[in-house]
């Protein structure tokens, strides 16, 4: 995985090359990836889903992060992305059915990996149970929900911990409930104003449209 190759690109966007992730993510290039958050109403609350990550990935193991995201290929568009939907959480999705938030641009450094993203981010309003996610187990090991008005409170430091509900799979594929208090440290560190971002866009997505429960 460390030797894909990816398309890289100056700050405006430009793309000016190939290399691999490995080197992209040790010398801070720019690159693009795929993201996508779903969100949906259950017994009248809306909710976001999360995704938790394995414990066997090298980045971030064990955190929580995006639904559903990772690296467009230097072979792919942004329309092929949506592929990390199906193999990480066994969802079928039709692009046409996101809601586009653009491409939101943001820096983290995390020890030696440098990661400077252009995000292709989308929001997906959805109603699913917990039976319908087929875990790509090596990549993801569990899903989980939060109120998105708590959500929100986390991140504009309104709150230092919510509740999140799901279930976790094992390594015989066995599902066990998951029931947790977490604070910002259980989450991927992408930056602050990347977070502040994805939740003004979840209110203003939520408040314009009537999800389904």
């Amino acid at each position: 995985m460390e030797q894909e190759l990816l398309k890289i690109f100056d700050e405006q966007h430009n793309q000016i090359g190939v290399e691999t992730r490995e080197q992209i993510h040790k010398l801070g290039l720019w690159h693009e990836t795929f993201q996508c958050w779903f969100i949906g109403k259950y017994e009248g609350k809306q909710y976001v889903y999360l995704q938790l990550r394995s414990d066997l990935k090298k980045d971030y193991p064990g955190l929580l992060d995006i639904t559903a995201a990772g690296h467009l290929l230097a072979s792919e568009t942004v329309f092929d992305g949506i592929r990390e939907v199906k193999e990480e959480l066994g969802i079928d999705v039709f692009f046409e059915e996101l809601y586009s938030l653009g491409v939101i641009k943001y820096s983290v450094t995390t020890g030696e990996l440098v990661d400077n993203e252009l995000a292709h981010v989308f929001l997906y309003s959805c109603t699913l149970e917990w039976e319908q996610f087929k875990l790509q187990t090596e990549e993801v090991s569990g899903i989980v929900r939060v109120e998105i008005s708590e959500f929100v409170k986390l991140w504009k430091g309104e709150l230092k911990e919510i509740e999140i509900f799901g279930f976790k799979v094992n390594e015989a594929g066995a599902k066990s409930p998951i029931h947790q208090v977490v604070g910002k440290t259980s989450f991927v560190p992408h930056d602050q104003s990347y977070y502040e971002e994805i939740c003004k866009a979840m209110i203003s997505f939520t408040s314009k449209n009537q999800l389904s429960s």
